[in-house]
């Protein structure tokens, strides 16, 4: 049984999506929750690499159903980068991606779990609609941009994307919207600031920190390894925000 279903959705690549994605569900499983992270960027898969996972292999029960790999005893995870071999590129049209996406719906023995954590591609294609179309109760979904007009013109198609499948959007978060001078400290605007929509309310703002760059290339989580820091702070209320938003 899964309690929640939380989207973590871009316009657009490289903004941060997965760094939010992974941050999120590896906070809530160090709270005590039970959680599933599901990679379904078929293209670009990066949650392994975040959560030091690379090499590692699904397998499959009697029942033919999937077995996560467990990061934890209650932080699971599935990627179809499990499932390939090194950089190997998946070279797919609409209804193949469909059916590994069905797969990695109908067949995966997750167990009970609080939350599932679906990082999914940047853009409106065929891997996000067809996960929005299977679960179909998906209880929130969350969008994250940089500062700058392209990114936010994306952002803002993703947003009118969920309005069509009719879900709720919890928020956006906001990255890399600054980054603080080493030697005197001032907040440096890296992109143009500009106007949100008022209907998609900003539930938290990050700066681009190497730190966490590096962390993340080394296949550990900023809530997990990187304690006491401004962005771990910053990551543990952006959680305390979603849990409030999805009623927890």
């Amino acid at each position: 049984m899964i309690k929640k279903r939380l989207v973590v959705l871009s316009g657009k690549g490289g903004v941060g999506k997965s760094t939010v994605a992974v941050n999120i569900a590896a906070g809530l499983a160090d709270s005590g929750f039970k959680v599933g992270l599901l990679d379904i960027d078929l293209h670009g898969p990066n949650v392994p690499r975040m959560l030091g996972l690379v090499g590692k292999n699904l397998e499959v029960n009697d029942e033919e159903k999937i077995i996560p790999v467990s990061l934890a005893e209650n932080l699971k995870v599935v990627s179809i980068a499990f499932l390939t071999m090194g950089n190997k590129p998946i070279v797919w049209r609409g209804p193949l991606k469909h059916k590994m996406i069905q797969e990695f719906v109908e067949k995966v023995e997750w167990g009970d779990l609080d939350f599932l954590v679906i990082d999914s591609p940047p853009g409106t294609g065929d891997e996000i609609l067809s996960t929005f179309q299977l679960l179909k109760n998906i209880d929130g979904t969350i969008l994250v941009s940089t500062p700058q007009q392209v990114s936010i013109d994306d952002v803002e198609r993703a947003k009118e994307f969920v309005k069509l499948m009719n879900s709720k959007i919890l928020g956006l978060v906001l990255n890399m919207t600054y980054v603080v001078c080493p030697k005197c400290g001032e907040k440096i605007p890296l992109f143009p600031q500009k106007t949100i929509t008022e209907e998609l309310p900003v539930l938290m703002e990050f700066p681009m920190d190497p730190q966490v760059a590096a962390s993340t290339d080394d296949g550990k989580p900023v809530v997990w390894f990187m304690r006491n820091s401004e962005i771990e702070k910053r990551f543990r209320e952006l959680i305390e925000k979603v849990l409030e938003l999805l009623g927890n």
